[in-house]
């Protein structure tokens, strides 16, 4: 009988490995870690706040921090941004189609959060936090989950009092006690269900839906429409809407600068709050008083101090956000073009009742 040649050397080298007395010794490479070296590595955070470096760090500051280093992915208000994952929202999504995982949703304990945050990011420069900063960022991420108000400081001194939503979500894994027998019984191999049939069809039963339109026109300009396939049946015009006062040509430039604000804000029909406000009916309404919508305190301080946005005010916030409401979230930077800002006012305009 032929032996393969490449077993039989490995069975020769495995025998006489085995035969060498040295290997059962310490090969005597490298030496033991240093206590400084072991404990630069032991950066582990416990539920109830061991491991935890003395500091300390306000929601103010985590707002700076975030801007600075988390924003770009996170979002302003970690809501998220591009690919990039929200850190906050999501409350009793788990059990839904899609889930949202994120702080306020899933994870049980704060101390996951500090650990994450001091041990992985900023993404690209891990570690390189100071232990202050790293409470700061942790305190702006439980503002914006609502957890704690705006001057609220987080310190290893307070951290165990921090609760998470979801702490109580988790429990022992029982599936081998619970699932696992379902799975062991004889499956079913034939006349298991009813035969499946198709009755019917999408087309056949006129289940398509149809989206009505509200049409805005300047002396039969149309300015604001909804898109329609080639193919698409015309869309159903449920209200025609004549705009007075406003150049056609001004609003439609002011279309084509809103593009760099659809990222935070819609407008139109079917407009709901996201990142920022919807933005219907702004024009001469009071600033911050967007239902649903929660502000920052400087949006507060501005409403309850009566501000207004009047065609002046936009016009002086489009230009510099931060210069009108100082430590707004907002992190657009402006706009320098009067003539711009004048489109984007004019179609705001347009997009009033």
């Amino acid at each position: 009988m032929l032996k393969c040649p490449k077993l039989y050397l490995t069975t020769a080298l495995v025998a006489g490995l085995t035969a060498l007395p040295l290997l059962a010794d310490p090969l005597g490479l490298g030496r033991a870690a240093l206590p400084e070296e072991i404990a630069a590595w032991d950066v582990a955070v416990m539920p109830d706040g061991r491991g935890l470096p003395p500091g300390h760090g306000n929601v103010y500051d985590g707002e700076d921090l975030w801007i600075d280093h988390c924003a770009a992915c996170h979002g302003d208000f970690a809501e998220g941004a591009g690919a990039w994952p929200p850190i906050v929202g999501g409350r009793g999504s788990l059990t839904a189609a899609r889930p949202l995982k994120t702080v306020e949703s899933y994870w049980p304990y704060l101390s996951t959060v500090w650990d994450y945050v001091n041990r992985s990011m900023p993404f690209g420069a891990a570690q390189t936090l100071e232990d202050d900063e790293v409470y700061a960022i942790v305190a702006y991420i439980l503002y914006s989950a609502g957890l704690v108000d705006d001057d609220f400081e987080l310190s290893h001194e307070n951290f165990s009092e921090i609760r998470l939503p979801n702490e109580s979500g988790f429990y022992i894994d029982d599936r081998a006690v619970v699932e696992f027998p379902i799975f062991k019984q004889d499956p079913c191999m034939s006349d298991c269900g009813d035969a499946v049939s198709i009755v019917a069809r999408a087309q056949e039963l006129n289940v398509t839906p149809e989206f009505p339109v509200i049409r805005y026109s300047f002396s039969g300009v149309s300015l604001v429409e909804a898109p329609v396939a080639e193919d698409a049946p015309a869309p159903q015009i449920i209200e025609e809407v004549q705009l007075a006062g406003l150049d056609p040509a001004l609003v439609a430039a002011g279309e084509t600068a809103w593009r760099q604000c659809r990222t935070c804000h819609q407008i139109g029909e079917g407009a709901r709050n996201g990142t920022g406000p919807a933005l219907n009916n702004i024009v001469d309404a009071s600033v911050g008083q967007v239902d649903g919508l929660r502000y920052s305190p400087a949006f507060a301080e501005a409403s309850a101090g009566g501000m207004i946005w009047d065609a002046a005010t936009l016009d002086a916030f489009l230009e510099n956000p931060a210069g009108l409401i100082p430590r707004n979230r907002m992190s657009f930077r402006g706009i320098r073009s009067a003539e711009e800002r004048a489109a984007l006012i004019a179609y705001l305009t347009s997009h009033m009742d």
